[in-house]
């Protein structure tokens, strides 16, 4: 479909279902936190999103966070959720990829990213080989990089909406 062009796209990260995940073979997720997981810089998980754990853990999905951000950042977020992450990731290098999938024991067949950009998430997946299941996120960022790179993202997301009829139910 192209390097960053999204496999699959949802409006919230809580709309990807177990059933989804199943037939498509996945069993792992490397979960993004920002604008995936909650909002930018909120030390706290977005409505739904604990109980959206707890299903997939219950499911037999295997979860962990990869993230840009440093260990300050993450370290209190992912032990909130109980989950093992990867910081400083350096997405979309397969630096933070790899090592959340050596954490997991898991391979590139079983294994799919959860994320809300094109140039880390989407860019990154796509490197390894991995499917992407881009989200909508949850807020607009104001950081001036963003305000940069979401107008670039556009074009990807339209192309991935026009081709899909919308957004996985």
């Amino acid at each position: 479909m192209g390097f960053f062009t999204p496999d699959y796209m949802f409006t919230k990260t809580v709309n990807i279902g177990e059933d989804f995940l199943a037939e498509k073979g996945i069993k792992n997720l490397l979960l993004d936190v920002d604008n995936t997981l909650t909002t930018h810089d909120n030390p706290a998980p977005a409505e739904g999103i604990t109980r959206w754990i707890e299903k997939m853990q219950a499911a037999g999905v295997n979860l962990i966070i990869v993230s840009n951000n440093s260990d300050e950042r993450v370290k209190p977020f992912a032990d909130l959720l109980g989950l093992s992450y990867t910081h400083d990731a350096a997405k979309p290098l397969p630096k933070g990829f790899n090592e959340a999938m050596k954490k997991l024991g898991a391979n590139v067949e079983n294994t799919a990213v959860v994320g809300d950009q094109i140039f880390t998430d989407v860019l990154g997946a796509h490197r390894l080989g991995l499917p992407i299941l881009m989200v909508k996120p949850i807020e607009l960022e104001t950081k001036w990089t963003f305000k940069i790179k979401r107008p670039l993202e556009k074009p990807f997301v339209k192309r991935y909406l026009k081709k899909h009829g919308g957004y996985v139910k």
